[in-house]
C-alpha cells in the first residue's frame, strides 16, 4: 500500500514538472495564445482618467493570458502622476483587472508640488485647479518637520476664529504662520515656538476685543511679549498704537 502511494506521488511530481514543458512545446502558453483583450478598472477617477489608464496598459494587452506580465502592468500604471498604488490580476480567459488608488493631496509644497496624505511629494497635471489646500514652505530635507509644525499650530489656533492656512520655515530656521484672513504670525525658532504661541493665545481674546477686522501681523520673537500691527482702518480707530 505504501509503495502504491509513493508511486502515485512520484507520478504527480513528474507530471507537475513535465506539464509546463509540454505546454511550451505544444504552444499552450505561447505569447499570443488566449490573448488578454478585456480591461476592467476599479477607481474613483477624480484625477486619473480612463484614457490615461488605457494608454498605460494598451501596449501590454493582446499578449497571451499566461504571458501577460502583471508586474510590468502595475509599474506602468503606478507611473501615472496621480496614482498612489495599483493592484493587478487576471481573470480567465481574457480579462485584466485593475484596482487603482489615487493620491489624495494634503497640502501644497513650496508652491510647485503637492504632498499626499501618505507624505509623498509629487507634481501632477491639474494641480493648479485643486481647491484650497494648506500652503507649506521650507527646505525639502525638513518636509516632515514642516508638516508637524503645521499640525501643531492648527491645533493651537483651533479654539479661536483664526484658521491656519500655511506655515513657512526659512533657511535660517525661522517659523511663520499664515491665516485665512491674510494675517501673518512670525514665531521664530522652533525651540521657543510652543511657549510663544501659548503666550500669544492666552491674551488673544483681550487683544482682539473691539477689533472686528483682526490683526494684520504679529511678531512673537520678543522675550516678554510680542508686537502687533493692525490693518490701516483698525489702526486708525485704535489710535495706531501697537499692543504687546
Amino acid at each position: 500500500m505504501k509503495g502504491t502511494i509513493r508511486l502515485v506521488a512520484w507520478c504527480l511530481a513528474i507530471a507537475l514538472v513535465a506539464l509546463p514543458i509540454v505546454g511550451v512545446l505544444r504552444g499552450w502558453f505561447a505569447v499570443g495564445r488566449w490573448p488578454v483583450t478585456q480591461l476592467t478598472v476599479q477607481a474613483e477617477f477624480r484625477h486619473v482618467s480612463a484614457d490615461d489608464i488605457r494608454a498605460a496598459v494598451r501596449p501590454r494587452l493582446g499578449r497571451g493570458f499566461f504571458a501577460l506580465d502583471l508586474d510590468a502592468v502595475q509599474k506602468a500604471v503606478a507611473a501615472l502622476p496621480w496614482v498612489e498604488s495599483v493592484e493587478a490580476r487576471k481573470r480567465w480567459p481574457d480579462t485584466l483587472l485593475l484596482r487603482i488608488y489615487e493620491r489624495e493631496p494634503f497640502a501644497r509644497w513650496n508652491d510647485k508640488q503637492l504632498i499626499s496624505r501618505q507624505g509623498l511629494v509629487f507634481a501632477a497635471p491639474g494641480m493648479d485647479g485643486i481647491g484650497a489646500l494648506p500652503s507649506l514652505h521650507g527646505p525639502d530635507a525638513r518636509l516632515a518637520e514642516v508638516v508637524s509644525f503645521y499640525a501643531e499650530t492648527s491645533k493651537a489656533f483651533a479654539g479661536t476664529h483664526l484658521q491656519v492656512t500655511g506655515v513657512a520655515l526659512t533657511e535660517r530656521g525661522s517659523w511663520s504662520v499664515s491665516m485665512a484672513d491674510g494675517a501673518q504670525v512670525v514665531v521664530g525658532d522652533r525651540e521657543y515656538a510652543g511657549r510663544r504661541l501659548r503666550r500669544f493665545l492666552d491674551v488673544y481674546p483681550q487683544l482682539i476685543a473691539g477689533h472686528s477686522d483682526g490683526f494684520a501681523y504679529a511678531d512673537l520673537r520678543y522675550t516678554n511679549g510680542f508686537a502687533v500691527r493692525w490693518p490701516p482702518t483698525a489702526a486708525a480707530n485704535a489710535g495706531g498704537s501697537p499692543r504687546s
